[in-house]
Parts: C-alpha cells; structure tokens; sequence
C-alpha cells in the first residue's frame, strides 16, 4: 500500500526551488564540494545527528577523533562515533532499495551499542518523551511486512524521489523496525535516498539543521501521527534540504584544488574517453597549463590512463 500523504502548493514550491538550488549548484561547481568542506560537513553531519539522540561529543572532539587522536569522553559516544564514522564512510557499499542492506547499516551503526544490532524487532515498543507515551509502534509481527511494503514504495512509486526520501523517513520511524538507533538510520537512510536523486545530498549536512530544529522535528512528527499522513513532515523536511542548499552556496568561495576537479569530472564523463580540450572545457576558469598538471597528476596516481601522443592523446579514468 502507499503510504498516506498529499502532494500540497507547499511541496511543489519547494521542489521547484530544490531545483533551482542544484542548478546553481552545479553552475558553481559544488556538486562536489571541495574536499576540505567535504569532511568538515561529515563532521558536522556526524555530530548533529548523534547529538540529536544524546550524544555530548563537540566537531573539534570528532576531528580529533578521525585524526587518531586521544579523546576525553564517554566511552559509549566514542563508539557511537566510530560507528557512524564508519558507516557513512561506507555510504557507497549499501544499496538503497534493500532492506537488508539498510539492516547491514543499522548493524554497522549500533555495533556494540545494543544486542540485536542489525535486525529487526519483534517485541512492541513505546517512545517516550518525558513520562509521557509520545508513539505506541506497530506490533513486533508486522514490522517485517511493513518495511516490505515501505521499500516497494520506494523502489516502484513515481513521485519524486525527493518527496520519497521525506516520507521513507517518517513511515521509517512510525515503524521503529529496530529496538534502538532508529532516529539516526532515518536521517541516514533519507541522505541516501537523496544522494541517489542527486551525488551534492551525500556531504550535505541536512542533519545540522534539523539539530536546529530538534523541537520542530519532534513536533511535525507528532503532528503528522496525529493526522495519519506524512503530507507536514514532507513540507517540513523539503524546507529543511532547501536551508542546506542554501547554505551550500554560500561557500562558493572555497578553493578548489586539482584534486576536486578530477573528481567532479570524472563524475561527469564516467569511463569515456576525453582529450585535454574537454577537460577544459569543463574547467574554463583554469590554462591549458594547469589542466595539463591536472591530467599529469592524474596519471601518476593511478587515477586516469593515458593513450596516443600529442594532438592525438586520448585520456579515461580507470575504474575502481
């Protein structure tokens, strides 16, 4: 069955001005962001996610600790960090469409944080908020066909799948297929899902703003259950990527290194073939010198062949 929810003006104004984001983006070269903005953004990524469910952890604590670093904290939000640094360092082994692929991650994720991490419950639960019962989840029986069905919609339905990533992530935590760790794998399940509409989702940090929000989070989610439909948490979380991308653009004076541009061609011409001139003419604000460095470097490090000799060298990336 498709899960409930209606397509409002809202929506369609904001997937309107999504698009218009991307396109900026890419005329800004930013669908890969510059490599230094990439890892500061998993960083902050990792931070507001985990610091969302409780964890103290600051950015300087988790740069420390991607640098093999000696950190004072506690030892349960020091794995919690290793988890999910290990987990979105993984972000292209999982496949989205697979439910047992999400299970794989949620494994990765709760290592060593909960017994059964990496499989689905079959107890009931209740969230708490306080003392009070904020959500009653359906039955332990029912979460295996229910995320059944959840990934069909996925995979078959045609909306957007911008809208798709916004109402997988709320049927996500309706569910609570797992026993613990279900906030943080539906804010990561919904960046994989945009990453596939577009590659700029992956070091988007969506996470940060919705940390900002944390309050309105919980309120539309509530809001939404109360209705019986995601149509609010769509509206909701399309304003939240909107931010991002705005966000995004305003860091359009980074530098960007030879490194950056290799990859965002390579993003662009897959494994065809291509020449120097193509190269820049994708990089128009560089000389035929430096493109030449680009291209040499490239070949050294094993990342692009090299083929013929002068006018007729033909260059193609290598595949992994």
């Amino acid at each position: 069955m498709k899960p409930p929810y209606e397509i409002t003006n809202k929506i369609l104004n904001l997937i309107s001005l999504i698009s218009e984001r991307i396109g900026e983006i890419k005329s800004a070269r930013l669908v890969r962001p510059p490599t230094e903005l990439r890892k500061r953004n998993r960083i902050k990524t990792i931070q507001s996610s985990l610091g969302i469910e409780g964890n103290s952890m600051t950015i300087e604590q988790i740069t420390d600790l991607l640098n093999n670093k000696r950190v004072l904290a506690p030892q349960k939000d020091i794995l919690e960090v290793k988890n999910a640094i290990e987990v979105y360092s993984k972000l292209n082994d999982f496949n989205v469409y697979s439910l047992d692929s999400l299970c794989k991650a949620h494994g990765i994720l709760m290592n060593g944080l909960i017994k059964n991490a990496g499989k689905l419950r079959h107890a009931s639960v209740g969230i708490l908020k306080g003392k009070d019962i904020a959500h009653i989840a359906p039955p332990g029986e029912m979460v295996y066909p229910l995320m059944n069905e959840l990934f069909e919609y996925l995979k078959k339905d045609d909306d957007l799948l911008l809208v798709k990533s916004c109402v997988f992530h709320y049927e996500f935590e309706f569910i609570h297929p797992f026993e613990d760790g279900n906030g943080r794998m539906g804010r990561l399940w919904q960046t994989m899902i945009l990453r596939d509409y577009s590659p700029v989702f992956e070091y988007l940090p969506i996470e940060t703003i919705i940390k900002e929000r944390q309050q309105d989070y919980y309120n539309i989610l509530g809001k939404s259950d109360s209705k019986g439909n995601s149509t609010d948490f769509i509206e909701f979380m399309l304003e939240i990527v909107s931010i991002a991308l705005d966000e995004l653009l305003r860091t359009q004076n980074v530098t960007i290194t030879n490194k950056d541009r290799i990859k965002l061609f390579k993003d662009i011409i897959n494994d065809k073939f291509f020449t120097r001139q193509d190269y820049l003419r994708h990089n128009k604000e560089i000389s035929s010198a430096t493109a030449s460095r680009d291209l040499k470097d490239a070949v050294s490090n094993g990342i692009v062949e090299k083929s013929g000799d002068k006018r007729l060298t033909k260059y193609r990336f290598i595949k992994n």
